[in-house]
């Protein structure tokens, strides 16, 4: 059933990138145990964001497998950003096995930084001076140490103090973010978490125990 899925994933990557061309990029994650370091099991068009077979998950990826799996629902349309700066339309779409659980991601980013710069230069003649708050895009990381540090930085920027003057109850609300966003899945994850807060392993699982 599931090498079935996959290879209709493939023919449905292969088909999307020759329809919308070389700017879209198709990403179908592996969403087992043994792929959380390397999710990425097919791509087309891998040089919009310069990733290839083997890459890690994305946050949005890395999150699902936390999360109750009847809560889980597509994400369509959203901005996100590559380590050289292109903003890409993004959607994510999660296949379930037969147990109900996400098997599969078949990711769709489509480049659209040309027309983003040409929709600026069209305001630039058009605005009357009403400012509208865009949405800002989502940074896709690269490997998962990238990643694990951009889920740490989310955590930082939750609690809202360096983490040099953070008290213990700063430090257990970003830890327990860090567990819920599915940084703690990352291998040796815990080893870099509990340096960058200044404590030892023990003390970081029993802050993600807590009030559990």
């Amino acid at each position: 059933m599931e090498d079935l899925t996959f290879t209709t994933l493939k023919q449905l990557a292969r088909g999307l990138a020759e329809q919308f061309g070389s700017n879209c990029e198709i990403v179908i994650h592996d969403l087992s145990e043994e792929h959380i370091d390397n999710s990425i099991v097919h791509i087309e068009n891998g040089h919009v964001t310069g990733r290839k077979l083997g890459g890690s998950p994305s946050n949005v990826v890395i999150e699902a497998i936390q999360k109750n799996p009847d809560d889980l629902e597509d994400q369509y349309a959203y901005l996100t950003r590559t380590d050289s700066g292109r903003i890409l339309k993004s959607t994510t779409i999660f296949i379930k096995g037969e147990d109900k659980r996400p098997r599969y991601v078949l990711a769709i980013n489509y480049d659209i930084t040309n027309l983003l710069a040409l929709e600026s230069t069209i305001k630039s003649l058009t605005t009357t001076g009403e400012d509208a708050d865009a949405d800002q895009p989502t940074p896709i990381p690269m490997d998962v140490n990238q990643l694990l540090d951009e889920l740490i930085a989310q955590s930082v920027e939750l609690v809202g103090v360096p983490v040099a003057y953070m008290t213990k109850e700063d430090k257990i609300k970003a830890i327990q973010f860090l567990n819920d966003s599915g940084a703690f899945l990352i291998t040796k994850s815990g080893d870099k978490v509990s340096k960058f807060f200044g404590i030892s392993k023990y003390t970081l699982y029993s802050y993600v125990n807590i009030n559990k």
